[in-house]
């Protein structure tokens, strides 16, 4: 059975928003502290180590665009692994082995589950990581905090139906005081 793995770029004030990317007052805010090569190489790994990637429409337009151009391990497996991207507007996706998924998030995803084996990964995508954590369907999240506090922008938890509980299985610092957390969801007692 696969498991739902956010992974997301954060400050320490919880802004995820465009953490490489542009059209953000703090473009590409990410990359101010260095992770160094061990930080690299967790999130080499750690991308290595999905068996499918779970994406929304920008985050997926985005890398869609930017993967099959690259050659290399992850280019590799990111151009022939399963990709699935959340959209009710994509109908025609052009990079290989994607498939959309256009109906009920909860039902699609708890699919995705039983289908794959082993990690599914949701790297970026906001608004589909909000709906995943707001619907309990995530399994691991993995938060790779910069030590910035950038004051506005997208969070990662909006309001949320309920609370959740989560066991913090690693902490490691990189680089120039970045932090790497992974939670696992703790499953609530009957």
């Amino acid at each position: 059975m696969g498991k739902i793995v956010l992974t997301e770029f954060t400050s320490i004030d919880g802004v995820v928003e465009a953490p490489g990317g542009e059209d953000f007052k703090y473009e590409n805010w990410s990359f101010e502290f260095d992770r160094g090569a061990d930080g690299e190489r967790y999130k080499e790994a750690e991308s290595l180590q999905a068996s499918a990637l779970l994406l929304g429409r920008k985050t997926y337009e985005g890398f869609a665009a930017a993967w099959p151009q690259y050659d290399g391990e992850l280019a590799d497996k990111y151009n022939a692994m399963p990709k699935y991207v959340v959209s009710s507007t994509l109908t025609n996706p052009e990079w290989a082995g994607t498939t959309v998924l256009n109906g009920d998030l909860a039902q699609d995803v708890t699919r995705l589950k039983h289908e794959v084996d082993g990690e599914i990964s949701v790297a970026g995508s906001i608004q589909l990581a909000q709906s995943l954590l707001a619907l309990d369907l995530v399994d691991e999240i993995h938060l790779m905090a910069s030590p910035l506090v950038l004051g506005h922008g997208r969070r990662l938890w909006p309001q949320m139906p309920d609370k959740t509980a989560w066991t913090l299985s690693e902490a490691t610092i990189y680089g120039d005081s970045t932090l790497l957390t992974v939670y696992q969801r703790r499953i609530p007692s009957a």
